[in-house]
Formats: structure tokens, C-alpha cells, sequence
């Protein structure tokens, strides 16, 4: 499951990115290493026109360590996955947990790109991400990292409402958290009831239902439609939680006002 949850059970968008858009990303990417590589070699030649041949071996070994190790790496650890044909195609790597790179994934993801990407044209890297379900090349999945798209149009998601008929039991309920799979199973029920077919959208109701009925205390009134019962668990949920963190905004900024207050009752200097 990729992004985060949130009380309602509405999954963030985090989508993988396309092979296609890795591609033009990875292209736009090897466009700026050469024009680097092009500006140091010239540098080079009006530096130390004159360097032996030993000279010039090692220092060709250093432009190549360079612009395939070197600066992989400190670019994405600098930009947390976004170099600038990433950041052209709205798309950053991210850690399999949605957390942002950190040097070592990015070094291991520039070891391997040596043989997928350089000495292979691509090639390996290409097909990698062709079939891998979250489009992951070799390094990816090496360094238990992926891309994700981080611009374009969000789904929108209609909220949930409360059933009128339920509002009253729901706000005195005993609701415990949902597993976070439950939760997202409830919101993805609801968002395509209307389309699903009616033996289906019975049976798979009463399932979550009964799963549902587990973490609530007292149970709905008999007679409760599952999809009523249902609504009004995440409507509520999402409530309490929007509630829980503007009380612990409001307690922050008094406890914020109380710190910046003069010790032992001194009234505070009028402005």
C-alpha cells in the first residue's frame, strides 16, 4: 500500500511512475551529465594541455567516477530523490516506506546504474521497470527505493457523509482504530457501491460490516443498513480525528504563549 492514511480511510496519492516517464526523466538527466562532462573536459584541456599520458588515463578514470557515481549520488541525496530530469517530469524517488533518500540507497542506486544503465545502454533498466508492477529498475529494488509521481491532478475523492439517523449513536459509540487495510477496504466500498453489482455489493457490505463490528461498542440499533453503519464508523473517525488535532493545535499554541510569558506572575512590558 503506498502513501499515508488518513482517519476516513482515504489513501494520499503516491502513485508509481510510469517506465515512459522514468525514461524522459533518465534522458533529460544524462543531457546535463553531458553537458558537465563536456564543460570539465574542456576545462581540462585548457588547465593541463600539456599532461602526460599516465596523466590523462587517471585523469579520465576521475571523470567517469564522477559522472556516474559522484554526482548521482550527491544529487539525489542533496535534492532527496529529485534530480533536474525528476523534477521536469514531476516525479522523485522515495524509500519503499514513502520516506526521502538517504545517502546510501543513493549510492547503491548509482553502483548498480554502472552496469543497468551505463554499460548496458539502459537497457536492463528499461525492461526492469517495463515489468516490475511499481516500475522499479535493478538499483530500486537493490536499494528499496521507487518513483513516484508528485505533480498532476489528484482523483478527487468524494467525503463521506454521516447518516442523520446515525449521527446520535456514532458520537457515543466507542470507536477503536481500524487497521489501516480495513479502513482503506471501507472507503473503496463506498466510493464504488453504485457500481458494483447487487449480489456483490450485499455480500462484500456485510463483510466489511462484520469485520467493522469488531472495533465498535455498542453495536448500531437493529435494522442499521451496513452501508449506513459503515458511513457513519469513517464520517465519525474522521471527525474525532480533525477534533484530536485541533485541541492539540490550541494546546500547543498555549503552551507556546505560556513559555514566551515572564516568570513569577511579572506582568509582560506593553508593546
Amino acid at each position: 500500500m503506498d502513501g499515508i492514511l488518513t482517519g476516513e480511510g482515504v489513501l494520499l496519492d503516491a502513485r508509481p511512475t510510469s517506465a515512459a516517464t522514468r525514461l524522459l526523466a533518465a534522458l533529460l538527466d544524462l543531457l546535463v551529465l553531458a553537458v558537465g562532462l563536456f564543460v570539465l573536459v574542456i576545462a581540462l584541456g585548457v588547465l593541463a594541455p600539456d599532461a602526460s599520458e599516465e596523466a590523462s588515463r587517471i585523469i579520465g578514470v576521475v571523470l567517469v567516477a564522477t559522472v556516474t557515481i559522484v554526482l548521482p549520488t550527491t544529487v539525489d541525496t542533496l535534492t532527496r530523490g529529485r534530480s533536474l530530469g525528476k523534477l521536469a517530469m514531476g516525479i522523485r524517488i522515495v524509500r519503499d516506506d514513502g520516506g526521502p533518500l538517504v545517502f546510501r540507497q543513493s549510492l547503491v542506486r548509482a553502483l548498480v546504474g554502472i552496469v543497468e544503465l551505463w554499460l548496458t545502454l539502459g537497457t536492463v533498466a528499461l525492461i526492469c521497470s517495463i515489468v516490475h508492477p511499481q516500475g522499479k529498475r535493478v538499483g530500486d529494488i537493490l536499494a528499496g527505493t521507487y518513483a513516484v509521481r508528485v505533480r498532476g491532478a489528484a482523483k478527487v475523492r468524494t467525503p463521506v457523509m454521516m447518516p442523520p439517523q446515525l449521527a446520535g449513536w456514532a458520537h457515543s459509540a466507542d470507536l477503536a482504530r481500524l487497521p489501516d487495510g480495513l479502513a482503506l477496504s471501507v472507503r473503496q466500498f463506498l466510493g464504488r457501491a453504485g457500481k458494483l453489482h447487487p449480489a456483490s455489493r450485499v455480500q462484500l457490505g456485510s463483510q466489511l460490516t462484520t469485520e467493522v463490528q469488531r472495533y465498535v461498542s455498542p453495536l448500531p440499533p437493529l435494522g442499521t443498513h451496513p452501508e449506513a453503519f459503515l458511513a457513519a464508523v469513517l464520517a465519525e473517525r474522521r471527525d474525532r480525528e480533525l477534533t484530536a488535532r485541533l485541541r492539540t493545535g490550541e494546546r500547543d499554541a498555549a503552551e507556546s504563549s505560556q513559555l514566551h510569558r515572564l516568570p513569577h506572575g511579572v506582568p509582560d512590558p506593553a508593546n
